[in-house]
């Protein structure tokens, strides 16, 4: 046929492909500008950390303390030492310890020790622990820590997910029923998240381990673990009780806020318009109501999240949970200093990522912001 259709062929615009171009080169000269930033702030922070930590050398005497008893314990039970006479022993021991002291470069200024202990923390190059050890049997700092660090973020990822789906459908759920019992009982409910997650955690066990006998008391797994998919089956009831500890301790309050500004944004003008178009309430919530607060309720979530950071300490504590807060707490205990400057290391780009990550989810979800250009809103 004369007249059959001929397939439309489409050109590329060469002006959406310019803006797509430099809209992902200002994205990317963003993020390594505040990634720069963020690295340069937990450098400062670390570096305040290792002077505490060392007590203004405090530390290092301690340290050559230990190198010197060590040393004397080795030759005391070597027989080809005894051997020798008095000076030649001393003699040898001043050498043993000046070399150790130089291998940890005990024989530098403390100026030049701070930055050297920095360089080390900032790549967990931390050397042996002085006396814990993992559980596979490793004395390495970094060997330690990084053992922690999955169950972690295992258990606290999982919670504040959790959490925060839960609040969302909570407070987009009570924004539509303002004054109802339930609604009033959420807000009489709020003070309640002033009690920290551990503080909840002790209630939890004492009601489900301890008096009905549903829940294990703490820990990850099972002893012995259990093989294959009964693995993962005894990881997830051990998480039930400290995931429940998390969200009591934050859900009415993140349920109260997010509700406040569901109710602000849905008494705009334009929401009864779009009432009046004959839109579905499902509709409007998704369109008019969640995303114009979506940043807001971001940033109330990544600073509830920072939060849950600082307080795991105590909460993985109460559950006896193998993370980083017990690795720390456990740390503390022994005066282990290289275990404690590599918790706190690894908190540090822990809370880093999570500022980092909360910028850029924050101008994804916000279409005012515009990133990059000095930070200039469209």
């Amino acid at each position: 046929m004369a007249n059959e259709l001929q397939p439309v062929h489409r050109t590329p615009n060469p002006l959406q492909s310019k803006q797509w171009s430099d809209t992902f080169r200002r994205i990317a000269k963003y993020s390594v500008q505040r990634l720069v930033v963020l690295f340069i702030t937990v450098v400062i922070g670390l570096y305040i950390t290792v002077l505490i930590a060392n007590q203004g050398g405090y530390v290092d005497q301690i340290r050559k303390a230990q190198i010197r008893e060590s040393v004397g314990q080795m030759m005391a039970v070597n027989p080809e030492v005894q051997r020798l006479t008095q000076s030649q022993i001393i003699d040898i021991q001043q050498r043993e310890i000046a070399l150790e002291e130089e291998r940890l470069g005990l024989h530098l200024p403390f100026a030049l020790r701070s930055v050297m202990y920095l360089q080390q923390a900032i790549t967990l190059n931390l050397g042996n622990a002085e006396y814990m050890t993992s559980d596979s049997g490793s004395r390495r700092v970094r060997n330690i820590i990084l053992e922690r660090l999955a169950p972690t973020l295992v258990l606290f990822l999982t919670a504040n997910l959790i959490l925060f789906g839960s609040a969302i459908l909570i407070a987009l759920f009570l924004s539509r029923r303002y004054g109802s019992f339930l609604d009033r009982a959420v807000v009489a409910l709020t003070p309640t998240s002033a009690a920290p997650s551990w503080f909840y955690g002790m209630f939890l066990i004492l009601l489900f381990s301890a008096l009905w006998r549903m829940m294990p008391f703490g820990g990850m797994v099972a002893a012995p673990p259990p093989s294959g998919i009964h693995y993962y089956f005894s990881v997830a009831k051990h998480l039930v009780l400290p995931i429940a500890a998390i969200f009591l301790g934050a859900i009415f309050q993140s349920v109260y806020s997010w509700r406040t500004f569901f109710l602000i944004y849905s008494s705009e003008d334009y929401v009864e318009m779009a009432k009046a178009k004959g839109m579905t309430s499902s509709m409007i919530e998704r369109r008019y109501v969640l995303k114009p607060t979506l940043p807001t309720i971001i940033t109330s979530f990544a600073l509830t999240l920072i939060y849950a950071w600082q307080g795991q300490i105590i909460l993985e504590t109460v559950f006896n949970w193998p993370g980083l807060g017990r690795l720390l707490y456990q740390a503390i205990g022994f005066n282990d200093i290289p275990i404690v400057v590599g918790s706190t290391v690894i908190f540090a780009y822990l809370l880093a990522i999570t500022v980092f990550l909360l910028d850029i989810i924050y101008a994804l979800v916000d279409p005012r912001v515009k990133v990059g250009n000095g930070g200039a809103r469209a």
